[in-house]
């Protein structure tokens, strides 16, 4: 049965709506680096500590000109080393440029200079989509799983094995599944060698993990977290918090705002940390993160 998150079916189960416990406490050390490309082809970090008041602890370009004026629609998570301009540091991700697909890295020195790097075109037709994520896990001490996941404008949630041939990406589709068409926004939490984990939040208001195993064919486990007030959300940015937590960044585009959560193991405790001090008025938002810092087992 494919999974929906439109109604309620044997794969949606419904938890409180209510979040208790010491979560907050948890994140206090946490950080989310939430990403950006503006208008005019850049891109912008800017770093949120959980601390009570909520500590602003970057807000700056990491690189300017990488793509040309509005061309970038959409963009996956991102990884950067320590700093982001360490010598030798290769940020990697993917972005859609108009309609087409790229994996992307590049490098900028400590002097200013760059950026420098490639852009491999992945493929077309991706003016359908609304959402794009890649998870990347350690398999075994010498190889990785790569998956892609793209969100069509249609409900339809696709997935692909990536590898790479000459150092060039290959896409396979591995899946699809129907049903989310209602969802406004997506980030990737967890993952594992076994599955992935998506918070998926939607126009009526509700909050869902979407568990993807790696098994075939792609049989998604959908679970509502939460049932009202989450639709405000155009963009959801995440970072690891702790060993199975994560920092959430939600963020609303009709008024610039930004607001930070503390989410427990499988999103069933949820803590409201507050408004982040600061604004949010790019057109393409991300998550930056260091190489596989997501939770494992959420």
């Amino acid at each position: 049965m494919a999974a929906t998150i439109l109604a309620a079916g044997l794969l949606v189960a419904a938890a409180p709506s209510t979040a208790h416990g010491s979560t907050a406490g948890a994140a206090a050390a946490c950080e989310v680096k939430a990403g950006a490309v503006t208008a005019g082809g850049d891109h912008w970090i800017q770093g949120f500590r959980a601390t009570a008041p909520i500590t602003r602890t970057e807000n700056r370009v990491v690189a300017r000109g990488l793509y040309p004026d509005g061309q970038a629609r959409l963009s996956s998570s991102w990884e950067y080393g320590s700093h982001a301009e360490l010598p030798g540091t290769i940020h990697s991700g993917l972005v859609t440029l108009g309609t087409v697909l790229y994996e992307h890295g590049y490098v900028m020195e400590p002097d200013g200079s760059g950026p420098f790097g490639s852009m491999d075109r992945i493929g077309g037709g991706w003016g359908a989509f609304k959402a794009l994520d890649l998870s990347t896990v350690l398999t075994s001490s010498t190889t990785e799983r790569w998956t892609g996941y793209g969100l069509r404008t249609d409900g339809i949630l696709q997935r692909w094995n990536v590898t790479h041939n000459a150092g060039q990406p290959v896409w396979r589709p591995s899946g699809t599944a129907t049903g989310f068409g209602a969802v406004k926004a997506m980030a990737l939490i967890s993952q594992t060698r076994t599955y992935d984990t998506f918070l998926m939040n939607t126009g009526s208001g509700g909050l869902y993990t979407v568990r993807i195993p790696t098994t075939t064919p792609m049989k998604p486990v959908v679970k509502k977290v939460r049932s009202s007030t989450w639709q405000g959300f155009e963009s959801l940015v995440t970072a690891r918090c702790g060993s199975t937590g994560t920092l959430l960044l939600g963020i609303d585009k009709d008024t610039g705002n930004g607001y930070l959560y503390a989410v427990g193991h499988g999103a069933t405790v949820i803590k409201g940390l507050g408004k982040v001090p600061g604004t949010f008025t790019n057109p393409v938002n991300f998550s930056w993160r260091r190489d596989r810092d997501l939770p494992t087992g959420a």
